[in-house]
């Protein structure tokens, strides 16, 4: 199942939200979310710093990925958030084997 990593910032309302439950009751949120689509949670963390929250995700699919960030964003809790795809050895392993012609701009 591919694997993403999430990560994102509250707003001053989505800070208050995260206060008033704890950091148990958004993992428990982040959990559900997933499931939701068929996918499950490997680990949140929560940070101070550029990011409040990193989450690492296994979900079915890009689309599942996108209708979770669309879902979380229309809340408006959050001032960022942010979908990385992530890539095995064994995947960037196969991406080498590729073979791609490609022409840099202006040559």
């Amino acid at each position: 199942m591919p694997k993403f990593m999430i990560n994102a910032s509250y707003s001053a309302e989505g800070i208050k939200g995260v206060l008033k439950e704890g950091g148990s009751g958004r993992v428990a949120a982040i959990e559900q979310l997933a499931s939701a689509v068929g996918g499950s949670v490997e680990a949140v963390y929560f940070a101070f710093g550029g990011s409040d929250l990193y989450a690492i995700v296994d979900l079915p699919d890009n689309a599942s990925a996108a209708a979770i960030a669309a879902a979380v964003g229309a809340t408006g809790a959050l001032s960022k958030y942010e979908t990385v795809v992530l890539l095995t050895a064994a995947e960037i392993d196969e991406a080498a084997k590729k073979t791609i012609n490609y022409r840099p701009p202006g040559s």
